[in-house]
């Protein structure tokens, strides 16, 4: 039986996703458009792929059904293909140098910026939609192509707003880490499961700490939550070789190199990964990026597993305080590396790649931390209606604004109330208000009401800056741009 009631939606956003408002939209495309800026300068072109990509092409299935993997959104269309939102902006890389191979210039210098989509739990900080903010070279074998990459992404970092002292680029190479574990007994496809564990636990080495790492390399590790998460099993000898590898880092980049040359020994791939390492280095110094930008650091590593030589972290170093209040360094906002292998899965053959992915909500979140918000977040001038009969006066005052450049909006809701004018104004946040009633319309006047500085006052502004500037000036209407212009000087 009916029950009469209309069916409404509730309004609300689905788990794991967000909206964002005019502020963190306008900041978010100020850091965007500074970076694009350092790429667009090294010579990297711009390039949109579709939000969507075929599961083949994404590479992900789940082993027991032919159906897509739990970490992707994904449906099957009507012509039974399975579809998906991109996880990354590297696969539909891959595909498009693939898809496009002949027409593509080679090296193929490009940047994408833009939502990716992880079908994972979300939890604090942790959204299933997020953007991504990367640059890549494809079909550069030179190590040039990864020294290149660092420095742009110390130059990027510097153009949001990071200085100098508060980052560092960490470079390692992962055919380093392949000798490494040559010489513990690790190398052959009998110990991929092995290696598999050994290079996630160093890559959680900063969360973790030494014994942390050295746990999950052995036996196993408990965490304070009790759960049990198995380990590498090696023996300890092998987990001390492990362990020397990760704290190799020395005073300099030269001591490091001969440090890691020393744990490599007779491995051959981990031999070519410390000359590969040597040589960016040399090239970073040419360019005068010295260790106060870019280090040499053998505990980074990267989680993921199609990384075949460089690595590299952008860390940033200064202190914030943590939920609990207590002082900690911000961490990682960018990483990559090479991936020579990737592109291989639609060609067969080798493709050189490497390249970077800036955390976009990591590094706004970084500027937030050290007040260092790029844009003009302000809201418009608001002219407000004291008689509607007489809109296309205000019409005419908001149109001649907007001509010289001033962002600028008539209130156009019901204007009976002009208190909600002005609340409306408050919310805006807006910095002036510009009023003309019946009485300043016969004078040719207009009042200019600095919202502004009216908060302040109301706050805590000083008698003699009440005095220098007041919140609220009456000036002729021929002169309304000029005076506008004059308020919002800083």
């Amino acid at each position: 039986m009916s029950t009469g009631k209309t069916y409404r939606p509730k309004a609300e956003t689905p788990k794991g996703f967000r909206d964002y408002f005019g502020a963190e939209v306008t900041t978010r495309k100020a850091m965007l458009d500074a970076i694009t800026a350092v790429y667009h300068r090294y010579g990297f072109d711009p390039l949109e792929t579709s939000a969507v990509e075929t599961v083949e092409a994404l590479g992900k299935f789940l082993p027991d059904v032919d159906r897509p993997n739990e970490g992707v959104f994904a449906w099957q269309d009507e012509d039974a293909d399975w579809l998906a939102l991109r996880y990354d902006l590297t696969a539909p890389l891959a595909r498009v140098a693939a898809q496009y191979r002949y027409d593509l210039p080679s090296p193929y210098r490009r940047f994408a910026m833009g939502p990716v989509w992880r079908n994972e739990k979300p939890g604090p900080g942790r959204f299933r939609q997020f953007y991504q903010c990367d640059a890549d070279t494809v079909g550069a074998p030179s190590v040039a192509a990864d020294a290149e990459i660092c420095a742009m992404l110390a130059d990027a970092l510097e153009a949001v707003g990071i200085e100098r002292g508060d980052y560092v680029v960490k470079v390692n190479n992962r055919k380093v880490l392949n000798g490494v574990m040559e010489v513990a007994g690790l190398s052959g496809d009998d110990k991929e499961a092995e290696r598999g564990i050994v290079l996630r636990a160093i890559d959680k080495i900063d969360r973790l700490g030494p014994e942390g790492v050295r746990a999950l390399l052995g036996a196993g590790r408990k965490d304070d939550s009790g759960d049990f998460t198995k380990g590498a099993g090696l023996s300890a000898d092998q987990a001390e070789t492990i362990m020397g590898f990760t704290s190799a880092i020395r005073a300099t980049g030269t001591e490091t190199v001969a440090r890691l040359r020393d744990l490599v020994g007779a491995s051959a791939i981990g031999t070519e990964g410390v000359d590969e390492l040597e040589t960016i280095a040399t090239l970073l110094a040419a360019q005068g990026y010295g260790p106060d930008r870019i280090v040499i650091d053998p505990g980074v590593v990267r989680g993921l597993g199609y990384y075949t030589g460089p690595v590299y972290e952008a860390e940033l170093t200064f202190e914030i305080l943590d939920d609990k209040g207590r002082k900690r360094q911000f961490g990682s906002v960018a990483g990559g590396g090479r991936y020579d292998g990737l592109v291989k899965r639609f060609t067969g053959q080798d493709v050189p790649a490497t390249g970077v992915s800036i955390g976009v909500d990591r590094l706004l979140a970084a500027l937030h931390a050290k007040g260092r918000v790029i844009a003009d977040t302000a809201g418009p001038v608001v002219v407000t209606v004291m008689d509607r009969d007489r809109m296309a006066d205000y019409m005419a005052m908001v149109g001649e604004l907007r001509t010289a450049g001033i962002r600028a909006e008539v209130y156009l809701g019901n204007p009976k109330n002009f208190g909600n004018q002005l609340k409306y104004a408050d919310k805006r946040q807006s910095p002036i208000a510009i009023i003309q009633g019946g009485n300043e319309a016969e004078k040719g006047t207009v009042i200019l009401k600095d919202l502004i500085l009216g908060a302040k006052i109301a706050e805590n502004a000083t008698l003699e800056e009440w005095k220098d500037r007041p919140a609220q000036v009456e000036v002729p209407r021929t002169d309304l741009v000029a005076a506008v212009k004059k308020m919002l000087a800083p």
